[in-house]
Formats: structure tokens, C-alpha cells, sequence
């Protein structure tokens, strides 16, 4: 683990230290990467996007970003992100599909922290790969916020989960890594977005962990497992929407877990999946409650997972705040 941090306040930075933090970052990252290219890892999630609109503000010629299609994204995420990144908002973004690469990495692992260690580093190794493809890059930015190094024990030393862009692999080719927003909370982080010019569709598209549907599924990661996950998350998230309630919970999804149980599909005993349901409301993702969901729509979820997605034959909803619970299940 990295060395630790000096810990910060409670206290949210005001509008006008908003826009200092900009000016202040901007000129920073144009004095260090003037001449220098940077690879900056986009996800498509808030963090990785303000990041990227910092150093194209500072350094636009030198920026070329990296999605990572580890194949553990949402249904047609990966489709999504490319049309809203590099299409509409003109980001030189370059798309690599490791799926392969991953999933024979996490074969057999069902330890949480082991995956999110494996994925950790693979980010990193596919990202070098790409650095010497692409010519010489001396720069790595992530988005990495302050959340992630609470967690991860790079603030107090103590240690929650390791967040994959803070567990970063020893012997990296890149000259340094650059996280201009790794002492910024989550809501911190939207207001850069905004005063940045971001859309809102992007400042304040839900958050989806960098190690994606990985520690949505329990367990060993399969191919056939994360078809599951996605099509229950799918519903779920559909079900959402239709009550117009997607503006009004800050995140929400669904888990595969281990757990498996007898029901009855077609009059015959089967043995099933047990999906969970997962919908929070947070502000800056140090702390959450669960989100109080019409009991009808959580029905209509139940009953259309059920029936639509053979596999799983019991729906609960995790009614567990953070703390104790992380948001995450692994």
C-alpha cells in the first residue's frame, strides 16, 4: 500500500474554491505534461470523465484516452460510452477489447480482493501495452477520488476493500501517474464536471465500479454467469426508469450471488440463482442508505427477473446502509 495521505475534512470546498481547484489544476498539468503525452484510463464513469476534461483543458493535443472493455461491463455499455465519448463529446478515445485477457486471468478466483487485485492489475498491464502501441507515453491519469483512498487504506491505514486504481502493480513503464482528483469526494468531483462544461448526463450518470460487473458476481466469474447478471441488472434498471425514479436514486443494481435455492418453474422442482437488488442514495459515496422503493416496483422487478432470466428463481432488495454494508458487495 501506498504511503499514507494526509487525512481532509468534512468540509466541501465552496464555488469559488471549485473554480480555484480548476485554474490551479489546469496550469499544473500543463506545466508537467507540456510536450509529453497522456494516456488517461476513461471508464465512462464521472471521475475518469472530469479527469479527462482537466487535462484537455490543459493539454489537449497531448491526450489520448483508453477505454478498457474488460467484459464485464453492463448490457451495451461498452456501445454507449464509445457513442458519448468519442462521437459527441470528440475525445481521442481508443477502445481495447481485453475480455479474453481478463476472464483468463479471474478463471477460477473467487475471493474479492484477489479479483480486484487481478483486474487492478491487468488495467495497468493492458495499459502498457497500449502506451508502447501508441509510442512513448510518460503519463497514466486516472480518476481516482478521495472515496477510493479511504477504502483502500491509503488515508488511515485502514483497510475496507482494495479499490483497483490505487492497487497499483509494482514496475510500471509510465514515468508517474497523475490523479488530479484524488482528494476530491464524489460530489466535489460532479461540480468540477459542471463548472467544466460536462454534460449532465455525464456528471451525474450513476456511478459503475471500474471492476464492473466482477464484484456484481460472486463468486467464480463465468461467461454464463455475467449473462445473468446483466440481464437481471438490465430489468432492474428498466423498472427504474419506467418509474421515473432514475433521478431520484443515486445508484442502483442488481448482484448475483452464491447463494441457491429450490422453486418451481413448469410444476418441476428447480434449483436456482438468488439475484439481489441493490439501490442507494449517497452524496459523496463515503456513507449511503438504502433507497425506500415502491413496494410495486420492486414486484414488477421480482416478477419479470423470474420470468424473463431462467436461471434465477429468488429476487430479495438489500436494505443495509453504508456502514456497516459497502455499497459494493465485494
Amino acid at each position: 500500500m501506498e504511503k499514507l495521505i494526509k487525512a481532509r475534512t468534512d468540509k466541501r470546498m465552496t464555488d469559488e474554491e471549485i473554480t480555484a481547484f480548476i485554474e490551479e489544476q489546469v496550469a499544473l498539468l500543463r506545466e508537467k505534461m507540456s510536450g509529453s503525452k497522456v494516456l488517461c484510463a476513461l471508464s465512462g464513469g464521472v471521475d475518469s470523465a472530469v479527469t479527462a476534461a482537466l487535462i484537455h483543458k490543459a493539454v489537449p493535443e497531448n491526450l489520448i484516452c483508453v477505454f478498457i472493455d474488460h467484459g464485464l461491463m453492463r448490457l451495451r455499455e461498452s456501445e454507449k460510452i464509445m457513442r458519448v465519448y468519442r462521437d459527441e463529446q470528440g475525445l481521442n478515445l481508443v477502445r481495447v477489447d481485453a475480455s479474453k485477457r481478463f476472464m483468463a486471468a479471474l478463471r477460477h478466483v473467487s475471493e474479492p480482493e484477489r479479483k480486484r487485485k487481478i483486474i487492478g492489475e491487468e488495467f495497468i498491464r493492458v495499459l502498457e501495452d497500449e502506451g508502447r502501441k501508441l509510442g512513448k507515453i510518460d503519463y497514466l491519469a486516472q480518476g481516482t477520488i478521495y472515496a477510493d483512498l479511504l477504502e483502500s487504506g491509503a488515508v488511515d491505514g485502514k483497510h475496507v476493500k482494495t479499490h483497483h486504481n490505487v492497487a497499483i502493480p509494482p514496475n510500471i513503464e509510465f514515468k508517474e501517474i497523475i490523479e488530479p482528483l484524488r482528494m476530491l469526494y464524489k460530489d466535489e468531483v460532479r461540480r468540477v464536471g459542471v463548472a467544466l462544461g460536462l454534460p449532465n448526463k455525464m456528471v451525474y450518470r450513476q456511478p459503475f465500479p471500474g471492476p464492473g460487473l466482477g464484484v456484481r458476481t460472486l463468486g467464480e466469474i463465468t461467461q454464463k454467469k455475467l449473462e445473468i447478471v446483466r440481464a437481471a441488472d438490465n430489468i432492474f434498471r428498466d423498472e427504474i426508469v419506467a418509474a421515473g425514479l432514475d433521478q431520484k436514486i443515486w445508484q442502483y443494481f442488481a448482484i448475483l450471488t452464491e447463494a441457491r435455492s429450490t422453486g418451481v418453474r413448469n410444476g418441476e422442482r428447480v434449483y436456482g440463482y438468488t439475484v439481489a437488488l441493490r439501490a442507494v442514495n449517497s452524496i459523496d459515496a463515503v456513507t449511503a442508505e438504502f433507497a425506500d422503493i415502491p413496494y410495486e416496483v420492486l414486484q414488477k422487478s421480482s416478477r419479470r427477473i423470474v420470468t424473463e432470466v431462467p436461471e434465477v428463481h429468488r429476487v430479495v432488495y438489500d436494505i443495509t446502509s453504508k456502514p456497516p454494508s459497502t455499497i459494493e458487495w465485494e
